[in-house]
């Protein structure tokens, strides 16, 4: 039988907990407080502690160390309703064994107590340093996953791949990770690897020495010696040309570069985190990629999510970057009225967070300060101003996200609509159908086995829409 020590002011989390954990066949003690947590151990000894962040006195990221000083190293889960980037980093840095945000289902407190109570020492992440990234906004289960992994990352020396459509906040990501890191006094060296010609890109990652190629006048430190003790962030790190691929693998692995013109190699310590909007693993089997560099780049993923993905976010980034431009302007913050706030929540973001933010920008130098109304909004970006998205499963994600907005627009349009999923079918079926039949020359038998329907069905269907074939 083991100890649990469950420390949170709210007293149905502490019952419910309590419940939990004696259903696990533990024993278990609840406090409502820090204090009378700390007095408690004088005579309870825990094997493990569910610890709140927000405590009457005491709060619960500075009770850790006490904890630590009287009952040595044992996991401590910490839980808390107020999410956001810099717990997240200050509840790992204390070396919290999980961290879990509130409302929780009490299979993940199982999953997490089990794990802890297996474990015999937590990860050691005293060498994270406190600080604050601009940017990194989000309350919803997906951006407190993404935090939580920054937080780890931070406090690795691993390379990190980070992967999300363009404008998710990438770079904010491996900003944050060098923030937090042990690294974070030395230099951040940010290398967008599409803006630069394969011609250069050797040069500007391993630098050249005079007379190297013609034009080069003078010797140059390459970027990855500039990053020396720090940390290189790569961004769309699928577009290295393939043989500077070779070259930036033996950095990683050997820890050395070779100046363009050089017979000498340079030392150099850096961190390496990149990110792409395309699947890597997708470009390997293609041979665009390296195979070797790609596992070298990804010993920790971190998958940034769309803003579609996280509607709930979106009124929290609107204020966030109100806020921002209201305090660079030195005016008062303009309210968003509960209209645009709804117009907000139902675009399709395919500019992520970035058009987020360009859209208040420009609602807020049209409202001249005022409330903001859903007509000072600029028009939604067309899905053909951004990249395409080669993240796997976005495709997917599109097509279910746009079906929920028309079904969210029908239903407000109609409350009583009825027979929507045949105006659904009317929708989506004819180009599946026709796509089909183009691939299989027209021929049923064959575009109904890849459809998986029998043929008659299909036959019956391309009447129904019209859509010519061959007999």
């Amino acid at each position: 039988m083991s100890r649990l020590l469950v420390v949170d002011d709210e007293q149905s989390i502490c019952w419910g907990l309590t419940r939990l954990g004696e259903s696990m066949g533990h024993e278990v003690v609840a406090a409502s407080s820090a204090e009378q947590a700390l007095e408690v151990i004088e005579d309870f000894k825990p094997h493990a502690i569910v610890l709140d962040v927000r405590l009457p006195g005491m709060d619960g990221l500075t009770a850790i160390e006490q904890f630590r000083e009287r009952v040595g190293r044992v996991p401590i889960i910490v839980i808390t309703a107020y999410g956001d980037l810099e717990t997240a980093v200050e509840a790992v840095r204390n070396g919290a064994f999980e961290y879990i945000i509130k409302p929780f289902d009490l299979d993940q407190m199982q999953r997490a107590l089990e794990r802890a109570l297996e474990s015999k020492r937590p990860a050691d992440n005293d060498s994270l340093r406190h600080g604050y990234v601009e940017g990194m906004v989000g309350r919803t289960p997906e951006m407190q996953e993404v935090f939580k992994r920054i937080a780890l990352a931070a406090a690795s020396n691993a390379c990190v791949l980070l992967c999300g459509e363009t404008g998710t906040g990438k770079e904010l990501a491996a900003r944050a990770i060098h923030r937090y890191s042990t690294r974070s006094d030395e230099p951040f060296v940010a290398v967008n690897v599409a803006s630069l010609s394969p011609s250069l890109a050797e040069s500007e990652l391993f630098g050249h020495v005079r007379g190297a190629f013609t034009g080069a006048d003078e010797s140059r430190t390459g970027l990855l010696v500039q990053a020396d003790g720090g940390t290189l962030f790569l961004d769309e790190v699928a577009d290295i040309p393939l043989p500077t691929q070779v070259k930036l693998l033996r950095a990683l692995e050997h820890g050395e570069v070779m100046p363009v013109g050089s017979s000498e190699t340079v030392t150099t310590d850096f961190r390496v985190v990149s990110a792409t909007h395309q699947d890597l693993s997708q470009k390997v089997p293609d041979g665009t990629f390296r195979h070797d560099l790609y596992f070298r780049l990804c010993t920790l993923q971190i998958d940034i999510p769309p803003l579609r993905e996280r509607r709930d976010d979106i009124e929290e980034l609107a204020k966030h970057f109100l806020s921002g431009l209201a305090s660079d302007a030195h005016t008062s913050t303009p309210d968003l009225s509960p209209e645009t706030l709804a117009e907000l929540r139902q675009r399709p973001w395919h500019g992520n967070v970035r058009e987020l933010r360009n859209t208040i920008e420009h609602a807020v130098i049209v409202s001249r300060a005022g409330t903001i109304m859903p007509d000072h909004l600029p028009p939604p970006a067309a899905s053909s101003l951004v990249p395409a998205h080669g993240h796997a499963g976005s495709t997917e994600r599109e097509i279910m996200s746009l079906i929920t907005q028309w079904a969210e627009a029908q239903f407000s349009n109609s409350p009583e609509a009825d027979q929507l999923y045949d105006q659904l079918l009317r929708i989506i079926e004819p180009p599946l159908l026709t796509v089909a039949m183009e691939r299989h020359r027209d021929q049923c038998a064959a575009a109904a086995r890849s459809l998986g329907m029998h043929r008659t069905t299909l036959r019956k269907k391309l009447d129904q829409y019209e859509i010519g074939r061959d007999e």
